[in-house]
């Protein structure tokens, strides 16, 4: 009798992992693809602050 609510919700569990992982991948295409198409980033003009040397 508990075999197949078992069953199910194990079904269940796999196949939401496999829908994530299958998300994740494409996420990652795309986000690749839509970097390489806009080319590199701009840099930036301001000039890097750095941090006073400690005096002891």
């Amino acid at each position: 009798m508990v075999l197949w609510p078992a069953v199910t919700l194990l079904g269940f569990l796999m196949l939401t992992a496999l829908v994530i992982a299958m998300g994740t991948q494409s996420t990652a295409r795309y986000e690749a693809e839509k970097q390489a198409a806009s080319g590199p980033a701009p840099r930036s003009t301001a000039p890097d602050t750095v941090a006073a040397p400690a005096v002891l």
